[in-house]
C-alpha cells in the first residue's frame, strides 16, 4: 500500500466471469476498482487504488469524499 492511511469506504467484491478475477470496486470514488486472482490480491490492489485515487484528486483540486460509516444503498 502507498502509504499508511486507513480509508473507511465500503468495498464490494465480487466474481467477474468475464474477466476470470475477483474485482474491488469504492462505489464513492467514481472509477476506483482493482482486481486480483484472490479475494485477497483485489482486496490488496484496491487499497492501492484508493490512495491513488485520493492522492490524483489532490492533485487536482477535486473534492475527496468523506467515508458515509454506513451502508451505501446501490439500485
Amino acid at each position: 500500500m502507498r502509504g499508511a492511511t486507513t480509508h473507511k469506504y465500503e468495498l464490494i467484491i465480487y466474481w467477474s466471469n468475464v474477466d476470470g478475477v475477483f474485482v474491488a470496486e469504492v462505489p464513492q470514488l467514481p472509477g476506483c476498482a482493482a482486481h486480483g486472482q484472490t479475494q485477497e490480491e483485489a482486496l490488496r490492489n484496491v487499497k492501492d487504488a484508493v490512495e491513488l485515487w485520493i492522492e490524483t484528486a489532490r492533485e487536482f483540486g477535486d473534492p475527496i469524499p468523506e467515508p458515509k460509516g454506513e451502508r451505501l444503498m446501490l439500485a
